[in-house]
């Protein structure tokens, strides 16, 4: 029978709400980390904050905002807002966060109007709520709201947040790949302002008469393009480069960061543009950071090739630079191109179709285990105080990106170094160029067929 992968999309949930309610507090508590700084300072969370959680076997990933401001005059707080928008944008759900002892803010009234026009599960939670006549009182000041239920919550202490998290989980899809319909390879162009996103999204989309269809969001008007080219069906991804112009909020570079954050998480295939006049600079850096933690197949794309002076070494320098700066991007293909006069943007198309076939790529069990017994014996795990890893079998558990499970006496003996050496050897073996591998290391089990079996 044929075993079926999971797919790495994941349901985003979004924790919305004025400054200084909480929200990060709460991001805390879900998420078991102290990712998110916490103090006791209106705006301290100024972009957002974004980690994997789990509630009952149940993944989502978990976006801490900024807080949401009325009319903000300061560029700052414009910001905070407009990433507040965006997360309402993109979340699969919301969890509303307010304060039980401003049960009357105005900010909070602007915020759930923007919330009733999304179609989207809203749940909102009441903080500050330590015993049971607290939460009674919020349900019924809060009531005002017209919400099915009133969460009431105490981010600090937890009380609370089981019976949050039981009603949201309800709520989210199993898995948002399945959910989609049918868009074929789903591609995000991300990357810093001004670097030509636009641009090339406008050459792509000029190029081709068989759209699709033009899939409205929420809250932006955002626009995610659904079109077919050479017999290929793909989707783009809405960032902050392909919204229409006039859309786009002059800004700082985080975010765009934000935005590529959020556009990564519903992608296959991320195109980071690199400005080839400028060079890589530390936010390229980032973004690609933040593909490669999505799982997205990457693909470096160095725009404006066409402005710079050349001669018959720039090319290979400029790869070479790319590689040594971005070293966790070793995988990843590098082309060169013009977004504006459209040079290899076709030639971008065929690597497209090359990385997303690496993503999807599936590896027979029994021919993993030959792998693995061939890489362990060409190099043994090292011991650690007196104890060595022995690693008895490795299985595939997912594709996009593909993901395995090796079993072993003790996870812990298992040195990072060991892995990269593992990582690659499976890169040797099989490719996987462009893609994210994802190891695993679990304490072996007994009644796998690879597992050696017992005397007697």
């Amino acid at each position: 029978m044929e075993k079926t992968l999971i797919n790495r999309h994941l349901p985003i949930v979004a924790i919305v709400g004025r400054p200084n309610v909480g929200k990060s507090t709460l991001f805390n508590r879900i998420t078991g980390h102290r990712k998110a700084v916490v103090l006791d300072t209106p705006g301290i969370t100024r972009d957002r904050n974004y980690h994997i959680a789990e509630w009952e076997g149940q993944s989502f990933l978990l976006i801490d905002t900024g807080g949401y401001e009325m009319d903000p005059e300061q560029p700052l707080l414009r910001q905070m807002r407009e990433q507040t928008l965006m997360a309402v944008e993109e979340a699969d759900a919301i969890i509303f966060l307010t304060d039980l002892d401003e049960p009357m803010n105005p900010t909070d009234d602007d915020v759930m109007q923007i919330l009733r026009r999304t179609r989207k599960p809203v749940f909102t939670a009441v903080n500050k709520c330590d015993n049971r006549d607290r939460r009674d009182l919020a349900a019924i000041e809060f009531a005002r709201y017209g919400a099915d239920r009133v969460f009431g919550v105490s981010a600090l202490h937890g009380s609370g947040t089981t019976d949050l998290l039981d009603a949201l989980i309800d709520s989210l899809p199993d898995d948002r790949a399945d959910a989609m319909p049918e868009e074929g390879i789903r591609i995000a162009v991300v990357g810093r302002p001004n670097v030509g996103k636009s641009t090339l999204v406008n050459k792509i989309l000029g190029f081709e008469r068989a759209i699709a269809s033009a899939i409205p969001g929420t809250t932006r008007d955002s626009i995610d393009t659904t079109f077919e080219r050479g017999g290929q069906t793909y989707t783009l991804i809405d960032t902050a480069g392909i919204r229409r112009r006039g859309k786009i909020q002059k800004g700082a570079e985080k975010l765009s960061a934000v935005s590529a954050v959020m556009s990564l998480e519903r992608c296959d295939i991320a195109i980071v543009i690199i400005d080839a006049i400028d060079g890589l600079t530390d936010q390229d850096a980032h973004i690609a950071g933040y593909a490669v933690d999505a799982g997205c197949g990457v693909i470096l794309a160095v725009n404006k090739w066409d402005a710079v002076e050349k001669d018959n070494s720039t090319a290979g320098t400029m790869v070479r630079e790319l590689r040594d700066e971005l070293g966790f991007m070793r995988h990843a293909p590098i082309i060169q191109i013009s977004a504006l006069s459209g040079q290899r943007v076709e030639k971008l198309f065929e690597i497209v179709n090359r990385v997303f076939v690496e993503y999807e790529k599936q590896i027979d069990t029994s021919e993993l285990n030959q792998w693995l017994k061939r890489a362990t014996t060409h190099l043994s795990p090292p011991v650690h105080s007196g104890r060595q890893a022995k690693i008895k079998y490795v299985t595939q558990t997912g594709i996009k990106p593909p993901s395995f499970v090796l079993f072993v006496n003790d996870p812990k003996l298992v040195h990072f170094s060991y892995q990269r050496y593992l990582t690659n050897q499976l890169r040797e073996a099989y490719g996987f160029e462009g893609v994210p591998i994802r190891l695993r290391f679990r304490k072996k089990a007994e009644d796998s067929p690879f597992a050696p079996k017992k005397k007697g």
